[in-house]
């Protein structure tokens, strides 16, 4: 079992800066894929950065180039530096796992942390 923990988050006004942290506790070894997804009002949840163990990430369109992921794997921790805000990014953010354990797949979610980006 792997705990996902998220910190950071809040208010900010359009064009700031916010930074998000996530620490996995429990069993993180085997862990490929980190990362965070967010989830607006009314709409399902989406992706907004991976990065798996080896480094490689994956951005959604709308955040390439203004958004940061980053990861440490000796403690479990992944990040995510969000730059240039805008009001559309205002959003519950979830930190995501994904542990391979003997060819069985595990899939992680955080409790999500509030980032309202204000006009």
């Amino acid at each position: 079992q792997v705990r996902l923990v998220e910190s950071g988050g809040g208010l900010v006004q359009a064009g700031g800066s916010l930074g998000l942290s996530c620490a996995a506790s429990g069993s993180i070894f085997s862990i490929n894929i980190m990362g965070w997804y967010l989830e607006a009002p009314g709409k399902p949840r989406e992706l907004v950065a991976t990065m798996t163990a080896g480094g490689t990430t994956n951005y959604a369109d709308s955040v390439k180039g203004r958004f940061t992921i980053s990861r440490d794997n000796a403690k479990g921790t992944v990040y995510l530096q969000m730059n240039s805000l805008k009001p559309e990014d205002t959003a519950v953010y979830y930190c995501y796992a994904l542990q391979v354990v003997d060819a069985v797949t595990f899939r992680y979610w955080g409790q999500g942390t509030q980032v309202t980006v204000s006009s």
